[in-house]
């Protein structure tokens, strides 16, 4: 009994992966029919350019796909933390004295004792 329902299985799923795979066809085949159908209605148009055919328009999905997906690292990039946090961090480091200057009610921040105010009549150090 057990070796009719293991046969069963081993069946689905050959069954499922032939399956798979015909849909798999048919989809990328329909995609290129697609692609030939939109830009035939798109491109002659706006660009002048020639129609395309069927096998043509499988040509510009494969060298799409060659340009634009291969060599790229699969998957979301992953940082060490959320980008959002690095920014803000940097945000506050860079802006702090002159946050902690209108809250304190100074007008300036203030200088280092060895350097003078800027002059306000040139506008120069």
């Amino acid at each position: 009994m057990e070796r009719a329902n293991v046969k069963g299985r081993i069946f689905r799923w050959i069954l499922m992966i032939i399956g798979g795979i015909s849909f798999a066809v048919a989809m990328a085949f329909l995609f290129g029919l697609f692609v030939k159908l939109l830009w035939n209605w798109i491109m002659p148009e706006i660009f002048g350019l020639p129609e395309i055919t069927y096998w043509q328009s499988w040509g510009l999905v494969l060298l799409s796909h060659m340009l634009f997906k291969l060599g790229g690292k699969p998957g979301p990039i992953h940082h060490p933390r959320p980008p959002s946090e690095h920014w803000k961090n940097n945000f506050r480091r860079y802006f702090s004295p002159f946050c902690n200057a209108e809250k304190s009610g100074a007008q300036d921040v203030p200088h280092e004792p060895d350097q003078s105010p800027p002059n306000q009549e040139t506008g120069g150090v």
